[in-house]
């Protein structure tokens, strides 16, 4: 299993339109064999830093899914409305194997 690792830096004046945003990824990630376990929204601390964290079974299952993606009209719905609303400034991905034992 590899976790998909996303941290957003978000605009704190935009968090109900990034809030819809997530909700809006989380089916989809699934509709592709992943297995979505939540955007973190700011609480305590800064801000302006968000969290997302999915899994795929394999790197190249997440791959095929960037690509299925990218040609999917539902996803490309909410990469217009991220256009629409700028609701992040920007992210950077992680890869990361989790240890349950």
């Amino acid at each position: 299993m590899v976790t998909c690792y996303l941290k957003y830096v978000v605009d704190p004046f935009k968090l109900k339109e990034f809030e819809h945003y997530a909700k809006l990824w989380i089916p989809l990630v699934e509709k592709f064999g992943g297995e979505h376990h939540g955007y973190f929204l700011p609480h305590e601390g800064p801000s302006n830093i968000a969290l997302a964290l999915f899994s795929f079974p394999t790197l190249a299952e997440y791959e095929k899914y960037r690509t299925d993606a990218a040609n999917d009209p539902e996803c490309q719905a909410v990469m217009e409305y991220y256009r629409e609303t700028k609701c992040f400034i920007s992210f950077e991905r992680s890869f990361m194997k989790p240890v349950f034992e």
